[in-house]
Order: C-alpha cells, then structure tokens, then sequence
C-alpha cells in the first residue's frame, strides 16, 4: 500500500464532481488524489505550492553559504568598487 502524504484525500471521481467545494475544505492543505485508493496525484492550493517553492529556495541558499564558508575569499578595497 502506497503512502498517503496529506490529511485530506479524495477520489479522482470526487474531485471531478466536486473540484471547488474540495479546495474549499482543504483549507489551503494539500490533497492526495485517488485512483484505486492509491495516490495519482497531489493538489495544491497556489498559496500553498508558493511557500514550498520559497522554502526550497531557501534550502539551496543555505546550502550555498555551507559550500562557500571555507572560501577561498578575495580581499576587496571597497574603494576600488
């Protein structure tokens, strides 16, 4: 059996039917689309997809400044800028 990532799951057959009530309910959660009770598909509210994709980003820069805290530094005059 296939893992279910979200506390609201619906059928494929519902979601078709029922596609903005379901947004509604979901209060700005993902989710879980079923096909044969196993997950096809996740859906997720466009406010919801933007803080993940931000979070990621955030993710990779932190990831950067680890890579490039031993350097190598250039010395740099503010003058000279």
């Amino acid at each position: 059996m296939d893992a279910v990532l979200s506390h609201f799951a619906v059928s494929v057959t519902e979601l078709k039917r029922n596609y903005a009530e379901i947004l509604k309910q979901a209060d700005d959660a993902p989710v879980a689309v079923l096909n044969h009770n196993r997950p096809e598909a996740y859906l997720l509210p466009a406010s919801h997809y933007e803080r993940l994709m931000a979070y990621l980003e955030d993710l990779e820069d932190a990831k950067l400044v680890r890579e490039r805290a031993a350097g190598p530094f250039i010395e740099v005059n503010l003058a000279d800028l």
